[in-house]
């Protein structure tokens, strides 16, 4: 009998042995199928790829606070690394057989994976989207990209500094036109500081500085899709289009009063946020997601806005007074190595951003985006936020260009950084615009 008992014993201590080695073999990492799990099971790795490199820090903290709603779910964020482009980043990985669940894309890059990413247009968040917020994401009827931020740019203003230089408060309806731009660099100088901070970068200088001198060909954007048509066809002689000529005598305006003028390709992106935040420039040109970096140097002052960039003397003309804005950053889900239970991971965690009240938090309150939902009624928490949506509800907004080529910014930035440099000169920059769009498909 009590050998027996220990025979028993032994059967069932190697059958519990059995069971808990088939568990720990269960589990997995990446988007392996294998390793995906069901989403109640505790096991369920997602990756999200970040392309938004100012956000990483809160991403992660919004990923914790998930995970804590639902410990079933594991989310990992990997950065793009900086500088890089997400469309060839997201191209890399899928190369090596190892696509993040999802993955933040520049709108234009969206329709670039089409075939390897989920159709999200059950998802209930769909009818709570701002005006046109899934427009560009959306081909034959369906939706492939959840609208994470809506983002706007232009010249950042620190208001201490300006207020100072004008010697009063500063209103910033007064400037309309180019010459209250260059009056106002030259009355910031008269204060004893520099004008404003150029920043070299080509995704700066091609993905936001430039595009200016197509959406500001017309405020009808189809029109402004039929000029760039026109320049895949060849068709435009930018040399003589006042809309670009503008543009770019205001950035000769921008590099007369730059405080990196000797040596204007230097600078990094963390010098723009600096000299602004301490206040040792009085205008910086970039955008909105630019305030964690801004309010890390100004403890004390916090008070900033936007100004539109003037394309002219005219202060009636389009774009004059009108800053550039737009839903920037999408979020996609795989559907090619990914499994159904990742899937539907990541589906909860979109829906978590977009419905409760700590995934609100991290979008408005932590990362200082500008949410793409009517739902969503928490009002900006940061100035630059504030300031763009005041000129969306005046009407005072023009559509950002975020549907151009994904290699746009790089080689069209790098043209950018040569007229910057003094390395070419406006005729040199206009050809070099014209045969990159006569090579767009």
């Amino acid at each position: 009998m009590r050998k027996f008992k220990r025979v028993q014993w032994m059967v069932m201590l190697l059958l519990l042995v059995m069971v808990v080695s088939a568990c720990g073999g269960s589990g997995g990492d990446g988007n392996s199928a294998s390793g995906g799990g069901s989403a109640d099971s505790g096991n369920v790795k997602i990756t999200l790829l970040n392309s938004k490199g100012e956000i990483l820090s809160q991403l992660e903290d919004a990923a914790k606070a998930f995970q804590k709603d639902n410990p079933g779910i594991t989310v990992e964020i990997q950065p793009v690394p900086a500088g890089g482009s997400p469309f060839e980043r997201a191209s890399a990985l899928y190369a090596s057989g190892n696509p993040p669940t999802m993955i933040m894309l520049d709108t234009g890059d969206v329709e670039k994976f089409k075939d390897r990413i989920l159709d999200l247009s059950g998802e209930k968040w769909n009818k709570d989207t701002v005006e046109n917020a899934t427009t560009n994401t959306t081909f034959d009827g369906k939706n492939y990209a959840f609208p994470l931020a809506v983002e706007g740019y232009g010249f950042i203003y620190n208001k201490a500094v300006v207020d100072k230089a004008v010697g009063g408060s500063f209103d910033p309806t007064t400037i309309k036109t180019r010459n209250d731009l260059e009056k106002l660099f030259q009355q910031i100088e008269a204060s004893g500081k520099k004008a404003l901070v150029i920043s070299p970068m080509d995704w700066s200088l091609g993905a936001h500085y430039l595009p200016l001198a197509y959406a500001g060909q017309n405020k009808d954007m189809a029109q402004v899709d039929k000029f760039i048509a026109s320049l895949k066809a060849g068709q435009v002689n930018l040399a003589t289009n006042p809309v670009f000529n503008g543009l770019m005598d205001t950035f000769d305006v921008m590099m007369k009063y730059n405080i990196d003028q000797a040596s204007p390709l230097a600078g990094a992106y963390e010098r723009g946020p600096e000299l602004l935040g301490k206040g040792e420039v009085g205008v910086w040109f970039m955008g909105n997601w630019a305030w964690p970096q801004i309010s890390g140097f100004d403890t004390a002052n916090k008070e900033y806005g936007f100004l539109p960039v003037p394309i002219s003397n005219n202060a009636d003309d389009y774009g004059n007074q009108e800053i550039s804005s737009a839903v920037s950053k999408r979020i996609v889900i795989d559907k090619e190595k990914s499994t159904p239970e990742q899937q539907e991971a990541a589906k909860k965690f979109l829906s978590w951003i977009v419905y409760d009240a700590k995934g609100q938090d991290f979008l408005v309150n932590k990362a200082n985006i500008i949410p793409a939902f009517k739902n969503i009624t928490l009002p900006a928490a940061d100035p630059l936020g504030k300031s763009i949506q005041e000129y969306i509800a005046k009407g005072k907004s023009e559509q950002s260009m975020s549907m151009l080529p994904a290699d746009h910014w790089s080689k069209l930035g790098s043209s950018m950084q040569k007229y910057l440099a003094k390395q070419g000169d406006r005729a040199t920059l206009a050809k070099e615009i014209e045969d990159y769009w006569k090579t767009v498909k």
